[in-house]
């Protein structure tokens, strides 16, 4: 309680002399006001914890500064003070927002004891904020998120490469969020402050992916009317990311290679060279040592894009992040939508945790994004999920022993109890036709008990009968 501020505010300058003895043993700083009017201004520039503040006093009553202290943006705990038998006027304080009162006259060690009771509450409060932080600093890292500890390692890297000037290369799945990658090194580097440029190498002909990157002058070729920056020029003083480096072809390859060794470059039809101060960031879904042993990628340019590496994993193999990811999703997408979904039921997140999802978390979010849209209610369920995921993971059922085993051992074991019952109640119902009632019979379990399971579970008669 050493850091707290107290603000004392009544009228006569001896009942605050006398609060601020009693006080003093409670630690922390003590400011005082002579009235409501100068509280609120001493309020807003001091920021106090707690107010203490009689109820009866010239130009502006404690009620009146009550209300108006109430509507700042962090509201301070307000402790009234009242003259004795006006328990009416207290009540009336606690609702319209004061945290407790104390009556006229009161014993030293009550205003102590209440007053200890106010700043325990808002060091609760202050370590709960705390530990909310540090939590959400563990499950996010920037615009990326992820709290296993394959994803805490991801993190680490990036940390690392970011103080750093050197080439970095990511590698992974499409839609495993390279590109994100790529912009949180930038935004946490020195050049922060330059352009982050991105160049997807996949997406333009050979013909014109030269004129992307170095730019042309006036006439270089047919339909070139003006002079064109290239990326390399753009990116000057940033980051330049190039996506898919894998597709490029050797000519392009050879190149990008002497820029990175020179820093320079000429731009096509042009002769004047032109000297850049660029960072290489670049990400491929290949297999790029691979590629170079069959002479498909230089082996030069690879080492030189490949200082340090990051490799992102495939959804699948973070499956602890999925519920994370899912309501993340779900909580950006209803305000971009402007819906006001709460949450998402048991049966639809057993859906998404078992699909596969081979899109990886790109996939994951244009389905939620689309099951957002599509919701009728304020709950995601099952049935608002794309037809294609809800199938497939019916499928996806099968080996329990294929659960994540990096995971705690509770929540392994919840997944492979609740992987075998699925397991068990989709073998019943295949041998049953599908008929709920006649499952029910076999399982010697009442029909709505039955429905409930397959609930939770996130099965689906409808969809096992198409299969």
């Amino acid at each position: 309680m050493l850091d707290s501020k107290i603000l004392l505010v009544d009228d006569e300058k001896s009942a605050r002399y006398g609060m601020r003895r009693a006080l003093a043993s409670l630690g922390g700083k003590v400011i005082e006001a002579a009235n409501g009017r100068e509280a609120l201004g001493i309020a807003e520039k001091e920021e106090p914890d707690l107010i203490i503040m009689d109820i009866a006093m010239p130009e502006m009553t404690g009620f009146e500064a009550l209300e108006k202290l109430c509507q700042m943006p962090s509201p301070p705990l307000i402790i009234m003070i009242t003259a004795h038998g006006s328990e009416k006027v207290a009540v009336e304080a606690m609702k319209r927002g004061a945290y407790d009162y104390i009556a006229k006259p009161y014993e030293v060690d009550e205003l102590r004891m209440v007053a200890r009771n106010a700043l325990e509450k808002i060091s609760l409060e202050r370590e709960n904020r705390r530990l909310a932080e540090e939590l959400k600093k563990k499950e996010s890292y920037g615009e990326i998120i992820g709290a296993s500890d394959v994803m805490q390692e991801v993190f680490d890297r990036i940390g690392k490469v970011s103080q750093t000037d050197v080439a970095v290369l990511i590698e992974g799945e499409s839609g495993t969020g390279k590109e994100l990658v790529a912009n949180e090194i930038h935004k946490r580097s020195h050049r922060s402050g330059g352009p982050f440029v991105i160049m997807n190498c996949a997406a333009l002909p050979e013909n014109l992916i030269e004129s992307e990157l170095f730019g042309h002058e006036k006439g270089a070729f047919t339909g070139a009317t003006a002079q064109r920056r290239g990326k390399f020029e753009i990116a000057d003083g940033g980051t330049l990311f190039l996506d898919e480096i894998g597709d490029m072809s050797l000519n392009t390859q050879a190149k990008v290679l002497r820029v990175l060794q020179e820093q320079r470059f000429e731009r096509l039809g042009g002769e004047k060279t032109i000297q850049v101060d660029v960072r290489i960031i670049s990400a491929t879904n290949k297999d790029l040592a691979a590629a170079t042993k069959a002479g498909a990628f230089r082996e030069d340019l690879y080492y030189r894009l490949k200082v340090v590496s990051i490799s992102l994993p495939p959804l699948r193999e973070r499956k602890g992040d999925i519920a994370l990811l899912t309501n993340s999703f779900v909580e950006m997408f209803s305000r971009k939508h402007r819906k006001r979904i709460l949450g998402i039921d048991a049966g639809a997140m057993r859906v998404i945790h078992d699909y596969p999802w081979p899109g990886n978390v790109r996939e994951l979010s244009n389905a939620i994004e689309s099951a957002v849209v599509l919701a009728g209610g304020n709950t995601l369920r099952r049935d608002d999920l794309p037809p294609e995921i809800r199938k497939q993971a019916v499928g996806a059922f099968g080996d329990p022993f294929s659960i994540d085993a990096t995971l705690p051992f509770r929540e392994w074991k919840k997944q492979m109890v609740e992987t075998a019952e699925r397991l068990y109640l989709i073998r019943k119902l295949e041998e049953n036709d599908h008929n709920i009632s006649q499952t029910a019979r076999a399982l010697d379990m009442h029909r709505q008990s039955l429905q409930q399971k397959l609930r939770e579970l996130g099965i689906d008669v409808k969809d096992l009968q198409e299969e």
